[in-house]
C-alpha cells in the first residue's frame, strides 16, 4: 500500500543499513584505486583519512594554528549571521506581503525576480557593494535564502482560511492579535520546514564565496587542499559539513515538534 507506515525499528534499521552500504561502497572504491595506483590519493583509504583528520586538528607548524578550529569558527560565524539575517528579514517580508495587499503588490514582483538570480553568479556585485570581508558572506547568504523563504511565508498566509479570520474578528480580536496569535502560529511550522531546506543552499553559497576570496574557512581549506591533491583532508571536511547540516536539520525538526505540536500531530 502506498505511504503505508512502518515500525520505527524498521525505519532505523533501514537507515543504518543504507549508511553501511555507502561506507562499504567507498571502501571498495578506495581499495580498488589503491591496487590500480598505490600513489593515487584521490580516493584515500581509511588510514589515510585518519592521518588527514589528525593533521587538520593538530597545530600546524607553518601557520601556528589548528586548521579545523580556525576554519570552523570563521565559517560558523559567517553562516549563522547570514542565516539569522535572511530568516528574520524573510519572515517579516513574507508576513507583511500576506497580510497587506499594498505590500503584496509592491514586493511580490521584485522578490519573485530576485529568487531567480543565483547568488554565486552575483559574486562580483557583492564585492562592489559590501567588499570582501565578512559582510560579503553574510549578505550573500541572506540574499540567497531570503526570496524563497519570504515567498514561502507569503503563500502560507495566503492559504490561511478566511473563515478563521472572520471568527477571530467576530470574537473581538484586533489586527495585531489575529496576526501574532493566529496567523503566525499557523505559518510557523511551514516556515521552519523551509528553513531546514535552506541550510544546504546557504552552505553552498558560503563555500563558493570562501573558495573565491576566503583566506580562512571550510571553502578556502577545501580549495587549497584540493589543489595539492590532499584529499585525505578534503573528505573529512566534507563529512563534517554533511554532519553539521544533518545536525541542524535534526535540531530544527525537534524545535518544530516542540513549538508546533498541533502540526506534528496532523502530519
Amino acid at each position: 500500500m502506498i505511504r503505508r507506515s512502518i515500525r520505527p525499528h524498521t525505519a532505523l534499521a533501514l537507515g543504518v543499513l543504507s549508511v553501511l552500504l555507502l561506507l562499504a561502497a567507498y571502501t571498495a572504491l578506495a581499495i580498488r584505486q589503491y591496487h590500480r595506483n598505490p600513489d593515487d590519493t584521490t580516493i584515500p583509504r581509511w588510514n589515510q583519512l585518519q592521518k588527514g583528520f589528525v593533521s587538520a586538528i593538530e597545530v600546524n607548524k607553518r601557520s601556528g594554528d589548528r586548521w579545523l578550529v580556525a576554519d570552523a569558527l570563521a565559517s560558523g560565524q559567517r553562516l549563522f549571521l547570514g542565516l539569522g539575517c535572511g530568516i528574520l528579514a524573510a519572515f517579516g517580508l513574507g508576513l507583511l506581503m500576506g497580510c497587506s495587499p499594498c505590500a503584496e503588490a509592491a514586493l511580490n514582483p521584485p522578490l519573485s525576480l530576485l529568487a531567480k538570480v543565483p547568488p554565486t553568479a552575483a559574486l562580483a556585485v557583492f564585492f562592489v557593494l559590501v567588499g570582501t570581508g565578512n559582510n560579503m558572506y553574510v549578505a550573500m547568504i541572506a540574499f540567497g535564502i531570503l526570496p524563497t523563504l519570504a515567498m514561502t511565508v507569503y503563500l502560507a498566509v495566503k492559504e490561511f482560511p478566511d473563515e478563521l479570520l472572520f471568527k477571530a474578528y467576530t470574537l473581538g480580536a484586533s489586527n495585531t492579535e489575529v496576526v501574532w496569535n493566529i496567523i503566525v502560529r499557523q505559518v510557523l511550522p511551514r516556515f521552519i520546514d523551509a528553513v531546514r531546506l535552506s541550510i544546504g543552499p546557504a552552505m553552498v553559497y558560503l563555500i563558493a564565496a570562501e573558495m573565491v576570496v576566503g583566506d580562512v574557512g571550510f571553502g578556502y581549506r577545501i580549495r587549497l587542499q584540493s589543489k595539492l591533491l590532499n584529499m585525505s583532508v578534503v573528505y573529512p571536511y566534507l563529512a563534517l559539513l554533511a554532519g553539521f547540516g544533518f545536525g541542524m536539520d535534526y535540531l530544527l525538526t525537534r524545535a518544530r515538534r516542540r513549538l508546533c505540536p498541533w502540526y506534528q500531530a496532523a502530519s
